[in-house]
């Protein structure tokens, strides 16, 4: 049996969420989001422990709040590696908004997320067709890893990222086994190749009892 292939998403980062920005400010928000690490009070839940200590290969994002869950799993036991492939998908400010406008960062993230989903992206932001072809490699990187250690496999990484390899997954013959925490921090989801049914052999016609 194969190895499984697990992606946990990152614990809270160290930002203020409840200030109201315009969306200007937002990209700006977004961009110290991508250099805070986690807040000092998170904690990983053990569930998450048990499965790096089990893993063959834990991987993360180059993200700090990726490298830092990344370390707090493993509990300084390993080293391990970082790859940009991992990183989240870009969330650039959404266009047409004026600055009379204030929300939350949660809420300018909806609608961020949503122009970028709809093609939306500035100069020097990874489009989501780029995207998308980015999270075929990493699924690719992912089935390798599983293959040639021939254990189980962690990523750290983001809650959009592992939505986008969830549904990668699944369509190359994947199977959620386990799915903890819904899309919130420190949630994690479990996959393992589904075991082939083999067809039962063809049973052999009956001669025919009429003469040639």
């Amino acid at each position: 049996m194969t190895g499984m292939i697990v992606t946990a998403r990152h614990g809270r980062p160290n930002v203020d969420r409840s200030v109201k920005i315009t969306a200007r400010e937002y990209g700006r928000w977004w961009a110290n989001y991508d250099l805070t690490g986690l807040a000092p009070d998170q904690e990983p839940p053990q569930s998450l422990i048990d499965i790096a200590s089990n893993a063959e290969v834990v991987l993360c994002s180059t993200m700090p709040r990726a490298i830092e869950t990344a370390d707090a799993v493993v509990d300084s036991a390993r080293i391990v590696p970082r790859d940009s492939l991992f990183v989240e998908a870009p969330l650039p400010p959404p266009p047409f908004f004026p600055d009379w406008i204030k929300l939350t960062p949660t809420t300018w993230g909806v609608i961020s997320r949503t122009f970028w989903f709809l093609g939306y992206a500035p100069k020097g932001c990874e489009s989501h067709r780029k995207a998308r072809k980015r999270v075929k490699a990493v699924a690719d990187r992912l089935v390798a890893e599983v293959e040639s250690s021939g254990g189980d496999v962690l990523l750290c990484a983001h809650g959009y990222l592992n939505w986008m390899i969830h549904r990668v997954l699944i369509k190359r013959g994947w199977e959620l086994v386990e799915h903890r925490g819904g899309n919130d921090y420190w949630s994690h989801r479990a996959y393992r190749k589904k075991e082939k049914v083999r067809s039962r052999a063809a049973r052999p016609r009956r001669a025919s009892m009429a003469a040639e």
